[in-house]
């Protein structure tokens, strides 16, 4: 049955995400393509930080579109005409990266101003029968303006004020719905968690993008190693989202009692936690396309923080993600975070392929003993039928 935009129930509880959904998230794949092409072009400090910084203010910008369609059905009459024209205005910003410091500011911040206020107009829309619902958007609202307001003065200045104001934007924007409360927002726990999965293999996708952007167009034997050792970390980044930890986060949301507790986790745990893996994804995609385009030099400092360091802040962001949501702490992806960070002066000198190798042969050596020490929990967990669920205290043994 068509839903309207004064809906008061959400959507139905395990209903998948809409192939219009899938449409909206494939412009977010030239956003993401697009911050780490200007990281990967300006290999200094002060570009990475330009590149985290925007991609921090798309990704709330996404994040706000996954928590509307958790309230309206996207593919309902006019809603979908809005989406389309919302998808307009990120297709822009996306095109308006490069210069988004520069001389593409400005439209940045216009086409960037249009995507959120189509959210806000749609949310609102879409409480108007429901008090608490529109009491939480009205707070969005506010933080919305405010964090546009910043980028919009940032758009006329430049060098360090121009990034102090993006920062406060997106510390601002992002920080709204902690200020405002969470018990008004509504989501489906099953549609919630696969949007932020699906965003998640987009991320991944972008990294596979970055091995054939970086090769040359002689391809010689340590360009093919450096793709078979892309892939290998790709498939491990991969594995240790999707092989337990996304099934045990959904049903933990899909337990929580609904209301605060349930949009609190739902906030912290995927609207938060998961700009850092992302983020991660993201610069290992630097790092990969730096190694690429010379498997025999040495990185360099930032390259190689790019591709170590965002390995490490994807485990950090693991490591965050299950303490939010089962309250102990994975050690092992800790300690493997910690070792990534320890080499990176080594990664920095030495052949961009030797670094990607250590990469790999860490990923994989964590993966491979998480499967195997906890093959019998693993297989209950991705086993279980739906109707029983894992006890979050069963999801990994308590010890590491």
């Amino acid at each position: 049955m068509p839903r309207r935009l004064n809906v008061s129930p959400v959507l139905r509880d395990g209903e998948r995400v809409t192939p219009l959904e899938l449409f909206f998230d494939l412009v977010f794949v030239l956003a993401l393509t697009q911050c780490t092409t200007l990281i990967a072009h300006t290999p200094t400090w002060e570009g990475m930080l330009k590149g985290l910084l925007v991609l921090g203010v798309l990704w709330w910008s996404w994040v706000g579109y996954a928590w509307l369609t958790s309230v309206l059905d996207p593919e309902e009459g006019a809603v979908r005409l809005a989406m389309f024209a919302a998808m307009a205005a990120f297709l822009v910003c996306a095109l308006c990266v490069p210069g988004a410091f520069g001389s593409e500011a400005l439209l940045f911040v216009c086409a960037y101003g249009a995507v959120r206020a189509a959210h806000i107009v749609l949310f609102m829309l879409a409480s108007h029968e429901d008090e608490a619902l529109r009491h939480s958007v009205v707070g969005l609202a506010a933080s919305t303006a405010f964090g546009v307001g910043l980028l919009l003065l940032a758009a006329f200045t430049s060098g360090a004020l121009a990034l102090g104001l993006w920062g406060l934007a997106l510390v601002f924007d992002m920080g709204g719905p902690l200020l405002f409360g969470a018990e008004g927002w509504k989501l489906v726990p099953g549609h919630f968690a696969e949007r932020h999965g699906l965003i998640v293999i987009i991320a991944l996708g972008e990294s596979i993008v970055a091995i054939g952007v970086g090769a040359r167009a002689t391809i010689g034997a340590g360009v093919v190693v450096a793709a078979v050792l892309g892939m290998v970390i790709a498939a491990t980044l991969w594995w240790a989202y999707f092989d337990v930890v996304a099934i045990v986060a959904g049903r933990r949301l899909a337990k929580a009692r609904e209301g605060r507790e349930r949009n609190e986790i739902a906030r912290d745990s995927y609207s938060y936690l998961h700009l850092p893996m992302v983020a991660g994804i993201a610069l290992i995609a630097v790092g990969m396309k730096r190694t690429i385009a010379g498997v025999d030099n040495p990185l360099g400092l930032v390259p190689a923080v790019a591709l170590l360091g965002g390995a490490a802040m994807y485990l950090l962001a693991h490591v965050a993600f299950r303490l939010r949501n089962m309250h102990t702490l994975n050690r092992r992806r800790l300690l493997c975070a910690l070792v990534l960070l320890a080499l990176l002066p080594a990664g920095a000198t030495l052949p961009a392929l030797a670094t990607l190798g250590i990469l790999a042969a860490l990923l994989v050596a964590l993966i491979s003993y998480e499967a195997l020490r906890y093959a019998e929990v693993r297989d209950r967990v991705r086993h279980q039928l739906a109707r029983e669920p894992v006890p979050a205290a069963d999801a990994e043994p308590q010890r590491s």
